[in-house]
């Protein structure tokens, strides 16, 4: 995760933070991100240094939501890499889920930008040659782009267990969301509504214009 921006002018720490037992840098990328909101819904994503996350660095990433659903990690410490066995900036955070639980990531990262919300997740990957079983964590925290949308999620990812052969894919065993605005519904993403269809004209007739206006504009020439 070099690519964050090198300065800051308000780095918060969380080496003092004392994480849950067991998914340590899961509880510690909150406590950095729950620092940088200081009493706003959201922080930004430019605020987010790595110098902040210390320790949690190679578990954190940071997600672009590009359409409904679809987030692209656009930048990732080393644990992504090494589950997948390869570059993993700019590819979908649903590639390392199985086909079955990508429907599950999508509507709850939709919900983490949306609502805003706050969302945990339990992961797991099942045994087979080369590969052991894996218990996971992940947690996606929600963040403003520099034009004010939320767009961009702050990300932890944390496994307990050996790697083995990569790539490895995890189902979603349960999941919790926390609204950051309470008895604030989802908004559904709608998109643009299509064009009335123009009225059909009788036989030798045009058809009328609709939804258009000529501008009352009138050329103004000066020879000054």
């Amino acid at each position: 995760m070099t690519d964050l921006p090198e300065e800051s002018s308000k780095i918060v720490s969380i080496l003092d933070y004392q994480p849950e037992m067991g998914f340590a840098p899961i509880a510690q990328v909150e406590a950095y991100w729950e620092a940088l909101r200081a009493g706003r819904l959201l922080p930004k994503r430019s605020e987010v240094d790595p110098r902040g996350l210390e320790t949690s660095l190679e578990n954190a990433f940071i997600l672009e939501r590009i359409a409904p659903g679809i987030a692209r990690i656009r930048i990732a410490g080393s644990h992504l890499g090494a589950l997948m066995g390869m570059e993993v900036r700019g590819m979908p955070l649903t590639s390392l889920l199985t086909p079955d639980a990508r429907a599950i990531l999508s509507e709850k990262i939709e919900e983490v930008c949306q609502m805003p919300a706050v969302c945990t997740l339990r992961l797991s990957a099942d045994d087979s040659a080369g590969r052991p079983a894996l218990e996971a964590r992940m947690l996606l925290l929600p963040l403003k782009s520099d034009l004010g949308d939320v767009s961009r999620v702050l990300g932890c990812w944390v496994t307990q267990g050996e790697i083995g052969l990569a790539p490895r894919r995890f189902e979603v065993i349960t999941h919790q969301m926390q609204p950051l605005l309470t008895g604030t519904p989802l908004r559904p993403f709608l998109p643009p509504p299509a064009p009335a269809p123009r009225p059909k004209a009788p036989a030798g007739q045009v058809a009328p214009q609709t939804g258009v206006t000529r501008g009352h504009l009138r050329l103004v020439s000066s020879n000054d």
